[in-house]
């Protein structure tokens, strides 16, 4: 067992003696405790027709154990007055629950005996495959998650990164409960599996259950490494004109999690499209009333990333759109930021985060999230310290780094009716 050496956050770490770490943080200032298990593979590890498998067994984990239905599960979830939720993405899934101290061990239970014995009855596999199925239609409806998916399966073309975590039809159609066992035997072992909590929870008593629950696992194979990907530089135009609206997004090559320029990019993203007061949604939202939505996102992965701009705008206005972006590029490359901007930014930023783990949950995520890419825990003190040493200097080679016209890609859905954008006119 260890303590984290910060002086801001009580942080303990105990590995079972079949590899499977147990981190936990004391709140003891709340009433809740949020726990999660962390499965350290998502979409990405899928190969060929599993794609979607990671998703699809997450689901399956909610559909009933070998001793609880899944009306037993939502009973006993709902008796306590808790949360229990899951999520998969490119990296990693987790399967976690929120609820009063006084009840941690009841939600532990269940939580593990959802991860450790899910049933994958034959069924239960069919009727999930028509849920997932309207998922996969519901998110084609959504404009907005259209262009995400289409920009990121051409920007990570022939990646493991750019297949939707979701699957397609035809490997979702194609799943069945011998695949789901070995895929499941393969991936959910405790050289895989990280345990976190945090709120009002006793270290010992989270190792306990822990070692009672996973502990007679068998240490089992860690998920084989991949190759980074290598992006493109894609222009895709897509005419939908079932749409009322343009969606567009342009990215470029962005830094992987860890990387130690890191703090300089969020401020970048602040400052471009992370916030009310950025660039674009002043400039293109507020002053010219050009789109509802405008934002920029970092995506960031163990061994890439990327940085993109999303917007929804009129097909006439979007090179004018798009034209605004590109000037906010160069802007950042040509001129230094302004004091007063760049003290905005780092308060934004710092507040956003100080507030955020004040939540049991973020908090409890944020653990697995450092353990994985980082292998230490940062300090809030470290980390606010981290953002107010970036520089001008450091945000503008972050610009000149990233805004590249020949890496430069976009994705524009929407009622083009024969509009074209070619790549001349995406000088930045």
């Amino acid at each position: 067992m260890s303590t984290a050496p910060t002086t801001d956050r009580v942080i303990q770490t105990t590995v079972l003696p079949n590899g499977l770490h147990v981190i936990s943080e004391e709140m003891p200032h709340v009433k809740s405790v949020s726990v999660g298990v962390w499965i350290r593979s998502g979409s990405r590890r899928e190969v060929g027709p599993e794609s979607g498998l990671s998703h699809f067994i997450e689901h399956m984990v909610f559909k009933g154990t070998e001793s609880r239905s899944a009306e037993d599960i939502a009973r006993v979830m709902d008796s306590l007055g808790g949360s229990l939720d899951a999520f998969t993405g490119k990296e990693l899934v987790s399967f976690n629950a929120k609820v009063l101290d006084e009840h941690l061990p009841v939600a532990f239970d269940v939580l593990s005996d959802m991860v450790l014995h899910p049933a994958f009855r034959d069924g239960d596999i069919e009727r999930e495959k028509g849920v997932i199925l309207e998922e996969l239609k519901m998110e084609a409806d959504n404009p907005e998650y259209l262009v995400h998916e289409t920009f990121s399966s051409h920007f990570w073309k022939n990646h493991p990164l750019g297949r939707p975590i979701l699957g397609t039809r035809s490997t979702i159609r194609g799943f069945h409960r011998r695949m789901l066992h070995h895929y499941y035997r393969h991936v959910y072992t405790p050289a895989n599996i990280l345990i976190t909590a945090a709120g009002r929870v006793p270290h010992q008593l989270l190792v306990d259950m822990a070692a009672d629950r996973f502990g007679k696992l068998p240490p089992g194979p860690q998920s084989p490494g991949q190759d980074p990907p290598c992006p493109n530089a894609s222009l895709v135009l897509r005419n939908r004109t079932a749409l009322e609206q343009v969606h567009l997004i342009l990215g470029v090559p962005a830094l992987a999690v860890a990387d130690e320029r890191r703090f300089a990019a969020y401020l970048l993203n602040t400052l471009l499209g992370g916030s009310m007061s950025s660039r674009l949604f002043q400039n293109i939202r507020e002053q010219r009333g050009l789109a509802y939505a405008v934002f920029s996102e970092l995506s960031s992965y163990r061994d890439s990333g990327a940085l993109s701009v999303y917007a929804g705008t009129s097909r006439q206005a979007l090179k004018e759109v798009i034209s605004l972006v590109l000037q906010e590029f160069h802007r950042f490359k040509d001129e230094p930021v302004g004091e007063e901007e760049l003290l905005r930014g780092k308060n934004h930023l710092k507040g956003s985060l100080l507030l955020s783990l004040e939540s049991t949950s973020n908090r409890m995520g944020n653990l697995a999230r450092q353990f994985i890419y980082f292998g230490r825990f940062w300090g809030l003190d470290e980390i606010v310290e981290a953002i107010d040493a970036v520089t001008a200097a450091a945000i503008r080679d972050a610009a000149c780094d990233f805004f590249r016209p020949e890496r430069l890609a976009l994705t524009a859905i929407g009622p083009l009716n024969g509009l074209r954008i070619h790549r001349r006119e995406l000088a930045c």
